[in-house]
């Protein structure tokens, strides 16, 4: 696997570790609010804080495997296939949700899919 699909990977998985951070850790957080377009006091609700924490683990969790495809099994096929789940899901949010999440979160995993493709 090239260098540059390397960096990439690292690059989702330290989106997705953000992510984590925000959704488990910053739940209540100005950046978070801002972030996902809520209100504060919406995220402090005790559901919204419970379903937020599990999204962030598997977020957390989608990073750690996405390091481990890329550095440790130094993987093409695995990474491919988790950076087309990854835009899979962006296209699900930004039909369901918001347009723009398609990019922010798809970003980098098309532009890493569409290497891995071409090399």
């Amino acid at each position: 696997m090239i260098l540059p699909i390397k960096i990439l990977s690292v690059l989702v998985a330290l989106e997705f570790f953000y992510i984590l951070y925000l959704e488990t850790f910053a739940t209540t957080s100005d950046t978070t609010a801002r972030v996902f377009g809520m209100d504060k006091a919406e995220l402090a609700r005790p559901s919204v804080q419970t379903l937020f924490k599990n999204q962030g683990i598997y977020n957390g969790l989608i990073g750690v495997l996405v390091l481990l495809a890329a550095l440790v099994f130094a993987s093409k096929i695995a990474v491919m296939l988790l950076m087309g789940t990854i835009v899979l899901v962006a296209l699900y949010g930004s039909l369901t949700s918001s347009p723009s999440i398609l990019f922010k979160q798809g970003g980098l995993a098309i532009v890493t899919l569409i290497l891995c493709v071409i090399f």
